[in-house]
């Protein structure tokens, strides 16, 4: 019998073994990064972690993930366990494991305690987090990183909440049908995050992951301004939609390989140049 998970199991196993099998046949090669490392981002609990463990305070903006909870199995224990975490509704409900595949990315608004026993874990629940409807995407490649705006889910007031229910999915915003770069928005929603903090989040980022080629899913909390939250990480996202990208990795490719020649590793010795 067919089994999805034992077939992404061993298609994995074998894309980890061939390139470390070929790098120690070929040491003069540079490996970008390593499938060990890119097997880090695969599950969204540990993914977030080296976010939350980074604790950013960088002018006088703050970094951090919004709550969240595990739910491995039994989804008619899920409204217990939201209660005795403390969430709060709405909740963003994410499958835990990220295999390339649509369903890892069917993501769906919980509004009420009873719509939570229609969840199918393994998942990942978070606390929704009033952004303003704008989404920032960090694309990292290397030591460029360039941020574009994306359209999101917009606010829930605590009067709507009282009056939504059930299970609401929602379309993933990495299209380039959701850019947000052109619409006439706030001032206020459409101010990019400051330099200075990006620059240290994907630097730390880098180190931390191992990683070269990802970006990062960043809101803005609408209240408190002054506070940013991670939602998600993606290795080596749709940078076709990206402007300017082919630019980037002609830069990035070159350096890579001098980086290789001078240290023998791929490293995070150079330094970091923003771009918007």
């Amino acid at each position: 019998m067919f089994d999805p998970g034992t077939t992404i199991g061993w298609t994995f196993n074998l894309f980890s073994e061939l390139p470390s099998d070929y790098q120690r046949k070929h040491p003069e090669v540079a490996v970008v990064d390593p499938p060990d490392a890119i097997e880090h981002l695969h599950d969204r609990q540990s993914m977030l972690q080296d976010v939350a463990d980074l604790n950013i305070h960088d002018c006088s903006a703050t970094v951090g993930v919004p709550k969240q909870l595990v739910i491995r199995e039994d989804s008619q224990s899920i409204p217990r366990e939201v209660a005795e975490a403390g969430l709060c509704l709405p909740l963003v409900a994410k499958p835990l494991v990220v295999d390339g595949t649509s369903k890892s990315h069917e993501l769906f608004l919980a509004y009420d305690q009873s719509s939570l026993v229609e969840l199918e874990p393994p998942l990942v629940l978070q606390e929704f987090v009033n952004h303003g409807g704008i989404l920032f995407k960090v694309y990292v490649i290397g030591d460029f990183v360039k941020v574009v705006r994306r359209f999101s889910l917009p606010n829930i007031s605590r009067r709507e909440l009282s009056k939504l229910t059930g299970l609401f999915p929602f379309p993933r915003v990495s299209s380039a049908a959701s850019s947000a770069e052109d619409a006439d928005l706030d001032p206020g929603v459409a101010e990019l995050p400051p330099r200075p903090l990006l620059e240290r989040l994907a630097k730390e980022l880098r180190h931390r992951l191992g990683l070269q080629l990802f970006n990062i899913d960043l809101i803005r909390e609408q209240v408190n301004r002054d506070m940013y939250f991670v939602i998600d990480i993606n290795y080596f996202p749709g940078y076709g939609k990206l402007p300017g990208y082919e630019h980037m990795f002609t830069d990035f490719l070159p350096s890579a390989s001098k980086s290789k020649e001078k240290t023998g590793t791929m490293g995070n010795e150079f330094k970091l140049c923003m771009q918007y």
